[in-house]
């Protein structure tokens, strides 16, 4: 790790946009008493921006407004350290609000805190656990743009051709990059707990701990996927949270764990015994009801739906079980204190601002309407599959449900459901133009 003992030159202030790619202003440390008072101001059409980075012109925030600035606000009170970075360097997180200080709700980071207003006026309190893949890659990968397996840095020193699941041996080959990874956690304050070696050849993955404020467990997950990509460079890694890298091997998925505190601190999921209680139930039925209509964030690029195939743990159906890895939705075993949802569909493409916004907001219109859920699944989801709604397969069908929304358009507004959609409908324009190598193959 680099030498952050002394004084730091720069840091990143920067906004998530609803990509999840990072936006913002490297700055002087001469300009952080300013910065953290007064915030910075970008263009507010950069939430807005297409996965290049590209204006989006029909989103109603390029020239209809002037390109006008908002305020990016600090959401930490002190810089956190970029303990990778070759030079010293900090990084602060932000948000962004209009001119006259209210919040601007296309940033997805203002969803999420206005779905957890919702919360709170009903007294309850999310608490919330992330599991993020990911492709440890060779370092040619990015300068290729092609994935390749890594060469082990210790151990026998092969490639990672093969599967290998829940292999110790592999993690021992990578010990230096992990203990790296697990110290610049440690030192950005993520709370990273267990490290997976998943089923595919160089895919990992590493669960958090719960923490009882939803916004910092976003900000944990967004803050993670830059540190695995910076410190996988500085051994001449590349690193993706692609969805779906490789075509025969296992995608990138983004599981959620969340319960609910009353204002006593006590667990409303925990009835005393497995089956969880009536309000557990309730959060089911509106996750399912409204799963369709949350794929385009769950799974926000064209190859995001590359992972949704039977018999992948990747959920095609909106379906629920206790303690069963094939459905959507699962009740894990627990202590009953702990008892929880785990939420299986997002890939780790998705925008953890946004995933966490349409899981609990889903959860908080089934409570809120008392839904029920039909019967969980006891043993293989994909062969009972007839029975639950199929989710959309496609981005372009996603697409098309998202700007049709109403669960989107009240719990996550108006605002957000326009910017998004013209997003994603610029990105298929772009993508869809362009021949592929396939199409030369079978058709020249």
């Amino acid at each position: 790790m680099a030498d952050h003992g002394k004084s730091n030159k720069e840091f990143d202030l920067f906004i998530t946009d609803l990509n999840g790619n990072l936006r913002g202003k490297r700055i002087p440390a001469s300009g952080l008493k300013g910065a953290l008072k007064n915030g910075v101001k970008l263009p507010q059409s950069v939430i807005g921006f297409d996965n290049w980075g590209d204006d989006v012109l029909e989103n109603g925030l390029v020239f209809e407004t002037g390109d006008s600035d908002g305020i990016c606000l600090p959401v930490n009170t002190k810089p956190i350290p970029v303990p990778w970075s070759e030079s010293p360097r900090d990084q602060i997180l932000a948000m962004m609000y209009n001119p006259d200080g209210t919040p601007f709700f296309p940033d997805p980071r203002q969803i999420l805190a206005r779905i957890l207003d919702r919360f709170n006026a009903l007294g309850y309190k999310p608490v919330v656990a992330t599991e993020l893949e990911f492709y440890l890659l060779d370092g040619e990968s990015e300068a290729k743009q092609r994935p390749e397996e890594p060469l082990m840095t210790e151990g026998n020193g092969r490639r990672l051709t093969d599967t290998d699941c829940y292999s110790i041996e592999e993690m021992d080959g990578l010990s230096n990059f992990f203990a790296d990874v697990r110290q610049a956690c440690e030192v950005q304050g993520i709370p990273a707990d267990t490290i997976i070696s998943e089923l595919g050849p160089g895919q990992f993955e590493i669960n958090m701990k719960h923490v009882d404020d939803a916004l910092l467990a976003a900000d944990h997950a967004n803050m993670f996927k830059r540190l695995v990509k910076g410190v996988a460079r500085k051994y001449e890694y590349g690193a993706t949270f692609m969805a779906k890298p490789y075509e025969q091997k296992s995608g990138n998925g983004f599981h959620v764990h969340f319960s609910l505190l009353d204002k006593d601190g006590v667990n409303v999921f925990d009835n005393g015994g497995e089956e969880g209680t009536p309000l557990l139930k309730h959060a089911v039925g509106g996750l399912l009801a409204n799963m369709a209509d949350s794929m385009l964030v769950l799974a926000p690029h064209l190859n995001s739906y590359r992972r949704f195939q039977n018999g992948a743990f990747a959920p095609t159906f909106a379906s629920w079980g206790y303690e069963n890895r094939t459905v959507a939705v699962r009740i894990p075993e627990s202590p009953n204190e702990a008892r929880r949802i785990e939420h299986r569909v997002a890939g780790a493409d998705a925008n953890p601002y946004l995933v966490l916004a349409v899981v609990l907001g889903a959860a908080l219109e089934g409570i809120e309407r008392k839904i029920e859920p039909p019967k969980a699944i006891q043993g293989d989801a994909y062969s009972v599959s007839d029975d639950f709604p199929v989710l959309p397969n496609r981005w372009e069908a996603a697409t098309e449900v998202f700007k049709e929304s109403r669960f989107m358009r009240d719990y996550l507004g108006e605002p957000f459901v326009k910017v998004f959609s013209a997003v994603k409908l610029q990105e298929q324009d772009r993508i869809y133009g362009r021949i592929s190598d396939v199409e030369y193959e079978a058709y020249l």
